[in-house]
């Protein structure tokens, strides 16, 4: 069975999706796994399969590179592309769904997707480092020297630890820089290994940030491009800034790498 995909990338972030509407595809484990492979298929970080909703703009469905389903905004802002393409948004703004619920998002100039983020579900610091959870769960300690810093081996230290066991965690390293910017490399699961971006890790080290300085916008560098936050507490009136109360908005780039056709 041959079938269309389109390869896009969201900050070196990499993706394969698929218009599933007429649910002609039911692809395997082992299927989704060969797809990503970066020797024997397209290659990429995960697959995102676009389904009918009964509600909604649209649906998609998230796996990760080594078949496991799960959520990555990334992902979704390519997705939001898509679904333009296939006029399944109108207008500039679209309200889809995710194994997490709904989601909304925007469409604005130059290939830039603004997404509304989930509420911050968990918010915890132990030591020095904090366990956040934004539509899924991450770890952010803070370091210095970050482009020289060993993120794998020391993410899979903390992916696979005994606390974090057994469905584990993604590991964020994070650099504080000036003007209201931070660098983050993440050793995300699911992939296991270091992606050049991770929407998700990206908001929850600006969380973090904010947690300390009450600053916004941020911006996030990281080893794929840039991305901004935008933190707004939705009680002005509050005396001390309580993460658990704030409208969180990630903006970033979705690009149309290439199209094609792959047979199984």
């Amino acid at each position: 069975m041959k079938f269309c995909f389109y390869k896009y990338q969201c900050a070196g972030n990499d993706f394969i999706l698929v218009d599933n509407r007429k649910h002609k595809l039911a692809l395997s484990i082992d299927q989704i796994r060969k797809m990503c492979h970066r020797k024997f298929g397209i290659g990429a970080d995960g697959l995102i399969q676009i389904e009918n909703h009964s509600k909604l703009d649209f649906n998609i469905v998230y796996f990760n590179s080594d078949g496991s389903e799960s959520l990555c905004l990334n992902g979704a802002r390519a997705a939001v592309l898509l679904a333009s393409m296939l006029n399944l948004v109108v207008g500039s703004k679209t309200v889809f769904n995710t194994v997490d619920g709904p989601y909304s998002a925007q469409i604005l100039d130059h290939g830039q997707i603004k997404v509304k983020m989930p509420n911050v579900s968990k918010f915890e610091k132990l030591e020095s480092e904090f366990v956040v959870h934004v539509g899924v769960p991450h770890y952010i300690t803070h370091v210095n020297n970050i482009l020289e810093y060993q993120v794998v081996a020391n993410g899979r230290k903390v992916r696979y630890s005994e606390k974090y066991s057994p469905d584990g965690i993604n590991t964020n390293f994070v650099e504080e820089l000036s003007n209201n910017s931070i660098f983050v490399r993440t050793y995300e699961r699911g992939v296991e290994d270091e992606t050049l971006s991770c929407a998700s890790a990206s908001a929850a080290a600006a969380l973090v940030f904010y947690s300390k300085f009450q600053c916004s916008p941020i911006w996030v560098k990281t080893l794929g491009g840039d991305l901004l936050i935008e933190i707004s507490p939705r009680d002005s009136s509050l005396s001390e800034f309580n993460i658990f109360l704030a409208d969180v908005y990630l903006t970033g780039p979705a690009t149309l790498v290439f199209e094609g056709e792959y047979e199984i």
